[in-house]
């Protein structure tokens, strides 16, 4: 998918952006199964494929009601609110910050361009973080204070290390690197909950930070806010708004995108806009599309030229509002509105990204993607090189991942119980907590506080790693 191909099949399509000059690779090596705890693995050509469903189908959430929970939030920030397990997804939020590399392939083709306007086009890298969070309507997992998380794909070319370097407020950083020293991806989130009755709005906090080490140029922005719609009556939705603008620190360049809020009967839901202006603000060209499907761009004339003959009557049929909207059976719940056709293609233009097919079974396992899929996956020795706060020794998180429910919310409240009493105990000897790989710092480009990578990870020396679970 993307610039060059286009993979259907649903199977994993990290495959078709490996980084060949990354693996030692016999052509004439032979494929090869082997198997481990039940699963399958298949050796082509020396690339691992990885699983492609969970142990277990999801909980349903059916008899479950927030409502009890929530009713007295609104408004309020939820960070500090237990919520029952039945609504999580069996993946950290630091597991969650991961799939931000599901498209790296995207940075591959940004650093291999000349032109810094195909570079700054490449960084659809931004949209393609958020395409993975469409139908994930459950929560993660709220990482522990000084939970990791790493992984390292050598087909894809990079590796990555997260930590929660903050309870209250509750903050994740990341660092991650290309194998081959081409570029570096880092940043820190804490997103600020809020209920408002129907729905719970995450604004995200934080810088995201990537650097071209090749031409020596960074790249930053923040998230757009999301939304999930009808948490306590009707269908769960979820939506994107708001306006994200990259900036390139090294040209002067800026990509501003706007994610367009749902609106009436729905028309606008899912949709992108935007353009990309050099530092003399001239309108180098414009993107358009869905960050739940693709993007486009083409020069501004030819896309105003299409706006204007579109309103003049233009080849797009008006929907009746009866076709826009899904009506729910109650009427307190928010309408959900029917995903629209594809994006309407304007001839002239360039593909910048495509969504990945979901595997078939997505549905039955959180919705998620094939990335996804893969990321608690505990391979036979891996356990004695991870760190032992890594999210995939998470006893809750795995329980759940299995389907044993009952397990996996009794580990969770030990675990939060354990946490909350480590915290009594720091703050009766007047000890403050200390991060493990990451430190408090500016961030170089926008000058803002930001967490930054002290290094020292993949070296693998574990042995003053806090006791966590």
């Amino acid at each position: 998918t993307g610039f060059d191909s286009d993979n259907s099949s649903g199977d994993f399509s990290e495959a078709n952006h490996k980084v060949p000059e990354m693996l030692d690779l016999d052509p004439h090596q032979s494929n090869r199964t082997e198997k481990h705890n039940g699963e399958t693995e298949i050796q082509e050509n020396g690339i691992k494929r990885h699983r492609t469903s969970l142990p277990a189908p999801m909980f349903s959430r059916s008899d479950f009601s927030v409502w009890s929970i929530l009713k007295k939030c609104i408004g309020l920030e939820l960070s500090k609110i237990t919520m029952p397990i039945v609504f999580n997804e069996p993946l950290s939020f630091l597991q969650r910050i991961t799939e931000y590399m599901e498209h790296i392939y995207l940075i591959n083709k940004a650093c291999s361009h000349a032109d810094p306007l195909e570079r700054m086009q490449a960084t659809a890298f931004a949209v393609s973080a958020v395409a993975s969070q469409w139908e994930r309507t459950g929560k993660p997992f709220n990482p522990l204070l000084g939970e990791t998380y790493e992984l390292t794909r050598e087909d894809l070319g990079f590796r990555f290390i997260s930590e929660q370097v903050s309870h209250h407020p509750p903050i994740s950083a990341f660092y991650s690197e290309g194998l081959n020293k081409d570029f570096i991806f880092h940043g820190s989130i804490y997103p600020k909950l809020k209920f408002w009755g129907k729905s719970i709005e995450a604004e995200p906090r934080g810088t995201i930070t990537l650097e071209l080490l090749k031409h020596n140029e960074a790249y930053t922005w923040t998230n757009p806010t999301c939304c999930v719609h009808n948490v306590i009556i009707g269908k769960l939705w979820l939506e994107q708004y708001g306006t994200v603008e990259i900036v390139n620190h090294s040209t002067g360049d800026k990509c501003v995108l706007n994610f367009k809020p749902c609106g009436l009967f729905g028309k606008e839901l899912h949709r992108v806009e935007g353009y990309i202006q050099d530092k003399n603000r001239k309108k180098l060209c414009v993107i358009y599309g869905k960050w739940t499907e693709c993007l486009w761009c083409t020069d501004p004339t030819t896309y105003e030229t299409y706006k204007k003959n579109e309103k003049r009557g233009g080849e797009q049929k008006k929907l009746k509002p009866s076709e826009d909207v899904i009506k729910s059976e109650n009427d307190e719940a928010d309408d959900m509105p029917e995903v629209q056709d594809t994006v309407q293609f304007i001839p002239g233009s360039k593909l910048l990204w495509r969504i990945n097919c979901r595997p078939p079974n997505s549905s039955q396992m959180y919705n998620f993607t094939s990335f996804a899929v893969s990321l608690n996956e505990l391979e036979k020795g891996m356990e004695a090189i991870l760190a032992p706060t890594d999210c995939r020794l998470r006893p809750d998180i795995r329980n759940m991942e299995n389907g044993n429910m009952d397990v996996a919310s009794k580990e969770k409240e030990r675990l939060e119980e354990k946490q909350r009493a480590a915290r009594k105990e720091r703050a009766k000897d007047e000890v403050e907590w200390q991060t493990r790989w990451f430190h408090q710092g500016t961030n170089p480009y926008t000058g803002t506080s930001d967490w930054l990578y002290s290094g020292g990870y993949f070296d693998r020396n574990f042995s003053d790693c806090p006791d966590i679970y």
